[in-house]
């Protein structure tokens, strides 16, 4: 069984493009002719509002899933709208990997014991039913954790993910403004906080280094912060690095590009509205033209830190 970190750098060396494609869906993104559709024939509102989610995502996988190598959806985007947002997260995930692509929750999950096992099982494991057989309920590739409690909150994802093939990125450097009021605090030995983070991610990584040198514990860096994720990929450099903040959040290809190693690799960049709301700057398209607005985007950005990295290199 191969480990997270090979497949997806296998994934990104395949597609010759280092981005994932977030899908936080709200109502708004979605165009009218879709809300419509459901909205008309579905009497419970909420179940509407998740199918339209669902039918959104689809188009934009369809759209992207030859030149993107993974998603990552966001589930409070999916949790607000109840169990059936929930639903139509169950299938985003699945539709995205029969399409072959990689799936990352984006869950951030922060607890210890049982409760930590119980996030880990079902988001990348499988889960005990009353038979004692096993299944899957998410079946994510890999998830988004907080390291706030230590290695109590992180040995359970660290055992699935060394049993099934799945990863983990644990936010080390965030991309929003208030993210330094405890993030670059310095510790009595002159390291910021989240240097010392990034310290342990590199650590708890060992045991979990493939063949393609990277480990599948890998670290959240914002784009939005350039020079500390210089001096974060030198902490850690077999980790593979999730970019958040490019593009609408005001990150860009030169400041994402630094995350990545001197061959050129070791991350991944994701972009959200820019791609998922980039209909709505097409004042030349038709909102039902959204999967062409989105694979254009796709294919701009695949371009931009493709120029960003061979400069940085």
């Amino acid at each position: 069984m191969k480990n997270f970190a090979d497949r997806l750098t296998e994934q990104i060396e395949r597609f010759g493009n280092p981005t994932v494609m977030g899908l936080d869906p709200l109502v708004e993104y979605i165009p009218d002719e879709i809300l419509l559709h459901y909205g008309n024939q579905v009497e419970d509102k909420s179940m509407a509002t998740a199918m339209a989610i669902f039918e959104f995502n689809r188009m934009l996988i369809d759209a992207t899933c030859d030149i993107i190598p993974a998603v990552k959806p966001q589930f409070a985007y999916y949790e607000m709208y109840g169990v059936h947002g929930m639903e139509a997260l169950r299938r985003t995930i699945s539709y995205a990997k029969e399409k072959g692509m990689l799936v990352i929750a984006d869950a951030k999950r922060n607890d210890i014991g049982s409760t930590a096992s119980a996030y880990a099982n079902a988001i990348i494991g499988e889960t005990a039913l009353w038979d004692h057989s096993l299944a899957a309920m998410y079946d994510a590739d890999a998830i988004t954790l907080n390291a706030y409690l230590g290695i109590d909150g992180i040995k359970p994802f660290i055992d699935v993910a060394k049993s099934r093939g799945k990863g983990m990125y644990i936010l080390v450097r965030t991309s929003n403004p208030s993210a330094g009021d405890f993030q670059d605090l310095r510790i009595e030995d002159g390291y910021t906080l989240y240097e010392k983070v990034a310290q342990k991610v590199a650590d708890w990584g060992e045991d979990l280094v493939g063949e393609s040198g990277y480990s599948s514990v890998g670290a959240v860096v914002g784009a939005t912060w350039p020079e500390q994720a210089l001096a974060l990929r030198k902490i850690m450099p077999k980790s593979l690095i999730l970019v958040p903040g490019y593009g609408t959040q005001g990150g860009s290809a030169a400041a994402a590009a630094v995350n990545f190693d001197a061959k050129g690799k070791g991350a991944i960049v994701n972009a959200s509205r820019s791609l998922m709301c980039a209909w709505k700057k097409r004042t030349d398209l038709k909102p039902m033209d959204f999967q062409k607005a989105t694979r254009e985007e796709a294919l701009r950005m695949k371009t931009d830190l493709s120029d960003a990295i061979s400069r940085n290199n």
